[in-house]
């Protein structure tokens, strides 16, 4: 089985970062009240800044698979190949721009210079993007495909526009929005990132190679914790089997929800994990340079820093890195986002480790995934003019760094 390697990582995030105080002016006021629990979720949460793939008369400004396109084309502007090269296309987001069909096809229909190519829809909330990644990796890495890309993008905002909930029945009547959908309504944002896989390492620069990526769920032992389409954690009933769609809308079940009692069991299962994985073998702490945890709120952080301390599994903060606070909570696309912002800043070194920890509250899923930096050799690569000397003296092409050893 060859090696998987990201060489290149792109992002999109729309239009201009958003303040904590800016917020309601592109949501909206649910019937003109400011909410007053909006400032103390924001404390809570630390985000300082987000984006919204709106404007301020509440109008989408970008469906979600034109994040992902972007993000797409981001990746593909920083790489070794053509569009026309490319053989995978892996696509995850939490809520697709339609039903039906999937969201790979929508993300492909913005990609009008693609070949024909293997595309694939992973729906989750935020291990569904490491779920697209791994599919891809382990295409490469059986000799399946040669240039692949893993794209993961959320477009939260539009759910949770004030005439959303205006239009239920509850808020009809005066009642207030459901703690439930309000927490989210101030912990999530938009934004897409994406990966290009491939069977060999950047001759120059920095690359990736995919040592493992592995992931495990408990949803048959727990109620949905993040969910939409139902009224309640039993999923019934379905928003499909109300009588008709204006019902399902009255009743509240199209809100995105998420059940927060649960939140601290769904950090626990994912520190579970994690000693698992280091009982296996699969982790040493000594050896994980960077730590990438995806966490929907600076209030987990501490959460998670307390478990890892109690069971003697903690890696030191310094190692730690996120852009949580800056970039805000975009779901399965987050550890994109953070991979792409650290990939590219210059501080990774050759032979480093990148541990990347990611929990769900959808269906109590975690997923972990372990990098390793590879350098590639600093040489001028002109193979045009190389490879025509080669021809004409029987010479072989190199073909990857290794060659050249």
């Amino acid at each position: 089985m060859q090696s998987a390697y990201i060489n290149t990582i792109g992002k999109f995030l729309p239009g201009k970062p958003i303040s904590n105080s800016e917020i309601e002016a592109y949501l909206g006021t649910i019937q003109q009240k400011p909410s007053k629990v909006k400032n103390r979720i924001l404390k809570s949460n630390g985000i300082q800044q987000r984006y919204y793939a709106l404007d301020r008369s509440h109008q989408t400004t970008y469906r979600n698979s034109e994040l992902a396109a972007n993000a797409v084309h981001d990746a593909l502007n920083s790489s070794n190949i053509e569009e026309t090269e490319l053989d995978l296309l892996a696509c995850a987001t939490t809520w697709s721009d339609l039903l039906v069909p999937g969201f790979g096809n929508l993300v492909l229909k913005e990609l009008p210079k693609f070949p024909p190519l293997e595309i694939t829809s992973h729906q989750g909330v935020c291990c569904g993007g490491i779920v697209a990644l791994n599919y891809a990796v382990c295409q490469i890495k059986l000799g399946n495909k040669s240039n692949a890309i893993a794209v993961s993008s959320e477009l939260a905002s539009r759910l949770f526009i004030n005439t959303k909930f205006e239009a239920q029945t509850e808020i009809k009547q005066g009642h207030k929005l459901n703690f439930d959908t309000e927490f989210l309504r101030w912990m999530l944002s938009d934004g897409a990132g994406a990966c290009l896989i491939q069977t060999q390492p950047n001759l120059r620069g920095i690359s990736l190679r995919v040592d493992w990526i592995e992931s495990v769920s408990y949803s048959n032992a727990y109620p949905l914790c993040m969910y939409a389409g139902a009224k309640d954690d039993s999923g019934n009933p379905s928003w499909m089997d109300y009588p008709d769609y204006s019902n399902a809308i009255a009743d509240g079940a199209i809100n995105l929800r998420q059940n927060i009692r649960l939140l601290e069991e769904v950090i626990k299962l994912g520190v579970r994990g994690w000693l698992k994985l280091i009982e296996t073998g699969k982790i040493n702490l000594k050896e994980v340079d960077w730590f990438l945890c995806h966490y929907s709120s600076h209030f987990f952080r501490h959460q998670i820093i307390d478990l890892l301390e109690q069971a003697g599994a903690m890696i030191p903060e310094a190692k730690w890195f996120t852009n949580l606070y800056t970039k805000g909570n975009t779901g399965c696309a987050s550890i994109y986002l953070m991979l792409e912002e650290l990939f590219n800043s210059g501080k990774l070194q050759s032979g480093e480790k990148i541990c990347c920890f990611v929990p769900e509250s959808g269906g109590f899923t975690t997923a972990y995934m372990m990098l390793t930096v590879v350098k590639g050799n600093h040489i001028d690569h002109n193979l045009s003019g190389f490879n025509k000397l080669a021809d004409e003296q029987n010479l072989a092409v190199p073909q990857s760094p290794s060659d050249y050893s």
